[in-house]
């Protein structure tokens, strides 16, 4: 049994850029589906897949990763907020994650946003990870 479903979903996506695989399945969540949404349109990964293979009961994620020039899009990915220790910020407490290059994920009253957004809207929430 996992006990943390998010970090399992950012140790799937961490192992798979390190083999250069093309893609990664994880099993499906709503919480899952919307950080992987957070990261297509900030333009970490590719396209997301929701599916369901026959005779499996569980629904699962496909998600394309993406590389440039033979190097991962994501350099890294670390969970910030977790379940023994939550990690809450205002938007005015944000800080630039690698100088501007990354991103923070948070969880907000209006869903989950990326750092930028979420200051630009003036929200703030738990992080649940940052990525670069």
């Amino acid at each position: 049994m996992i006990t943390d479903p998010i970090a399992d979903l950012l140790t799937r996506i961490r192992n798979a850029n390190q083999v250069h695989k093309e893609y990664v399945e994880v099993p499906y969540s709503i919480v899952k589906e919307n950080i992987l949404k957070v990261l297509k349109t900030s333009g970490f990964v590719g396209d997301i897949k929701v599916f369901k293979d026959k005779g499996v009961k569980h629904k699962m994620l496909s998600v394309d990763l993406i590389y440039l020039n033979g190097e991962p899009r994501i350099q890294h990915i670390e969970r910030v907020s977790k379940p023994g220790l939550r990690i809450y910020s205002g938007y005015r407490d944000l800080q630039k994650v690698l100088g501007g290059f990354g991103m923070y994920i948070l969880s907000t009253p209006k869903g989950l946003v990326n750092s930028i957004e979420a200051k630009n809207k003036k929200l703030g929430g738990e992080i649940i990870c940052k990525i670069w």
